[in-house]
């Protein structure tokens, strides 16, 4: 066969055919890059519980996320600067997302309007993924704009007050260039080169819990909180009115030792014990991680890195490959686990890989 057959083989040839900078950008981590790694290890500590003799004639990839059907349980997470990757950019995306029916979560720094995207992907799920900005006034603004296109969720990240010290970009010497269009936030960047440490100037550090309340007002849509990892956190999540959380660390960004995803998953979903809906990002490669973090107690996951692998080998071609590729081994790995849908996934169908010793 020709062409990628999985997400690593995507990333091989996005890696050739993206400038280094934007590849740091992309790929690297916080500091040491523990955690980067961390989310990735984790898979290997769980192994499968299948179950066999199960007529798994019909299995189906489809699920809900906040009551929407999606064709499967793997979402778009939001990530900057679409168009460092291929000039449709965020377009692009948008299309694949609508195309395989599932969510795209565009993010605040998107080189495109919610608008521009909701027209070039009709009946696209959106979600508008949200930094509160200093100039209270123009994060409004980009509340407003987002519901006049449509956007069904506003996901609030909560895990980046400051910015995590991302070493890879500063040694590339990443910058986005000045005429690289940021609706949401170009007027306050002006002209000139910019990078994420200049981005962060931006951000407003003294968002708190209360903040979820007003959002949820202005847009009278679901507030998700993506960055969350403690019980704690997702107890005060419900109290607070959040219609989701996301088990996230930032793709190893921010708090470098903070750990890694899928061991903070379990405990994030029993404090919220179906209170709210969990989500989960970091570290999805194959689609037998992503029937992990359900089986731990995720109703979806989304994807970052990989669908801008896709993006950027074949625009919005690869990434409707990435996300039809997933759905193929979602597929098979609920099929050899004795399931038919996502939703019949629970805990019993893993556990911790036990440790052996190698032979000498």
């Amino acid at each position: 066969m020709s062409g990628p057959l999985n997400c690593s083989e995507y990333e091989q040839l996005a890696e050739e055919l993206t400038d280094p900078g934007p590849w740091a950008f992309l790929s690297g981590g916080a500091a040491d890059e523990s955690t980067l790694r961390a989310n990735r290890g984790a898979y290997e500590r769980w192994t499968f519980r299948p179950r066999v003799l199960v007529d798994v004639g019909d299995v189906s990839t489809e699920t809900t996320v906040l009551g929407t059907p999606v064709s499967l349980p793997v979402l778009v997470a939001p990530i900057a600067f679409h168009r460092l990757f291929h000039a449709d950019g965020e377009l692009a995306t948008a299309r694949a997302a609508a195309a395989e029916q599932t969510v795209f979560c565009v993010s605040t720094m998107t080189t495109y309007s919610h608008g521009e995207i909701a027209e070039t992907a009709p009946g696209l799920n959106q979600w508008a993924q949200l930094y509160v900005l200093n100039d209270l006034g123009a994060t409004r603004a980009h509340l407003d704009d987002a519901v006049a296109a449509g956007v069904t969720a506003i996901v609030l990240t909560v895990d980046t007050p400051v910015l995590g010290r991302r070493e890879r970009d500063l040694r590339a010497g990443f910058f986005v260039p000045a005429d690289m269009p940021l609706p949401y936030v170009s007027a306050r960047l002006g002209n000139v080169p910019h990078n994420p440490a200049t981005h962060i100037n931006l951000f407003s550090a003294s968002v708190t819990w209360p903040d979820i309340e007003w959002i949820a007002e202005a847009t009278k849509l679901p507030v998700v909180l993506k960055g969350v990892l403690t019980r704690e956190d997702a107890a005060l999540a419900v109290e607070h009115g959040a219609a989701g959380v996301i088990v996230s660390n930032h793709g190893g960004r921010q708090l470098d030792g903070a750990p890694a995803t899928l061991d903070a998953l379990a405990e994030v979903a029993e404090a919220a014990d179906g209170r709210l809906e969990v989500l989960f990002d970091g570290g999805i490669r194959r689609g037998a991680d992503a029937v992990k973090a359900l089986a731990l107690g995720a109703r979806a996951v989304l994807i970052g890195r990989p669908a801008l692998w896709g993006l950027a080998v074949d625009g919005e071609a690869g990434v409707r490959h990435v996300l039809s590729l997933l759905r193929e081994e979602i597929a098979v790995t609920l099929a050899l686990l004795g399931c038919t849908s996502p939703g019949e996934v629970t805990r019993a169908h893993v556990q911790p890989a036990v440790p052996y010793d190698r032979p000498a």
